[in-house]
C-alpha cells in the first residue's frame, strides 16, 4: 500500500495540515458509509471525498484543481467515484466522469446527517478565514450546518456519544441479527469474491469490531489473502485500526 503524493500548488501550512488529517480519519468516512451501503432507508444527506487533479502544463507548472467526487467506493487500497464538479481550468477531466486514486492521495472527505456535515476539513480552513457574515452566507449557499471552523466531527453525534469512535452504533445494534444470518448461511463465512475479498476482509476495511468477532468465531480465516496479497490484518493496520490488529493477528 504505497504512498502517493498529493499535488499541491501554493498550499497553505494550514490546508496541508487539512489534507493529512483528512487521510488519517478518512477510515470513519469509509465506515459510515459501508453503514450506509446496508440501511433500507437512506441516513446521509450526502458522501463525497475531494481529490486533486493535475495537469501537465508546457512551462513546466501543473494545472491542479480540486474537486469532490461522489458514489464512493473504497477496497482498501483504491478509492473510485464520479466527479461532481465542473473544471474552471482543466480540460482532461470533466464532471461525471469515473475517479479512480490511491486512499492517500484524498484531500478531504466529508458527509452529512440531518444536514450537519462530518469531516470537511479544508471547508473549515476556509470558512475560518472568512468574516462571520461571508461564512453564513457560504453554509446557506451549501445548505448545511458545518459547525464551528475550528470544530471537526468525524462521527455521528461524537459530542455526546465519543464511544461511537471506537464501534459504529449499527455494529453493536446489528450483532444478533448478522450471528443469524452467519448461521443460517455459513458459506458466506469463508465465501470471497473475484479479488479475494472475503467478509472479514471488507469487516476489517470499515473497522467492526464487532462483525469481525463473530466472523473469527464461525470460523472466518484471518489469514486469508486478496489477489493483490493483503490480509485483513495488512487493511486494518494501514487504515488504522489499530485495536484490530492483535484480533486479526
Amino acid at each position: 500500500m504505497s504512498e502517493s503524493p498529493v499535488y499541491v500548488r501554493g498550499g497553505t501550512p494550514e490546508f496541508l495540515e487539512a489534507f493529512e488529517k483528512a487521510r488519517v480519519t478518512f477510515k470513519y468516512f469509509w465506515r459510515e458509509l459501508s453503514w450506509e451501503h446496508r440501511r433500507i432507508i437512506p441516513g446521509l444527506d450526502l458522501a463525497c471525498v475531494k481529490v486533486a487533479f493535475r495537469q501537465e502544463n508546457p512551462p513546466g507548472d501543473p494545472i491542479v484543481e480540486y474537486m469532490w467526487i461522489s458514489d464512493v467506493d473504497f477496497d482498501g487500497v483504491q478509492v473510485t467515484g464520479t466527479l461532481i464538479n465542473d473544471p474552471d481550468e482543466l480540460t482532461n477531466v470533466s464532471s461525471g466522469d469515473s475517479v479512480q486514486i490511491s486512499w492517500s492521495e484524498i484531500c478531504d472527505w466529508m458527509f452529512a446527517i440531518n444536514r450537519k456535515v462530518y469531516g470537511g476539513y479544508t471547508i473549515q480552513v476556509i470558512r475560518a478565514g472568512l468574516p462571520k457574515k461571508d461564512r453564513k452566507a457560504h453554509d446557506k449557499a451549501w445548505g448545511l450546518d458545518f459547525g464551528k471552523p475550528d470544530e471537526v466531527m468525524v462521527v455521528h453525534d461524537q459530542d455526546k456519544h465519543p464511544e461511537n469512535l471506537v464501534e459504529h452504533p449499527m455494529c453493536r445494534n446489528m450483532g444478533d441479527s448478522f450471528r443469524s444470518f452467519l448461521t443460517q448461511n455459513p458459506a458466506e463465512v469463508t465465501q470471497c469474491d473475484e479479488d479475494g475479498y472475503t467478509l472479514l476482509h471488507r469487516q476489517a476495511i470499515a473497522g467492526n469490531r464487532g462483525t469481525i468477532e463473530v466472523l473469527l468465531e464461525l470460523g472466518a480465516d484471518p489469514h486469508a489473502k486478496t489477489k493483490s496479497g493483503y490480509t485483513p490484518s495488512d487493511f486494518a493496520s494501514a487504515l488504522g485500526w489499530d485495536d484490530l490488529v492483535p484480533l486479526l493477528s
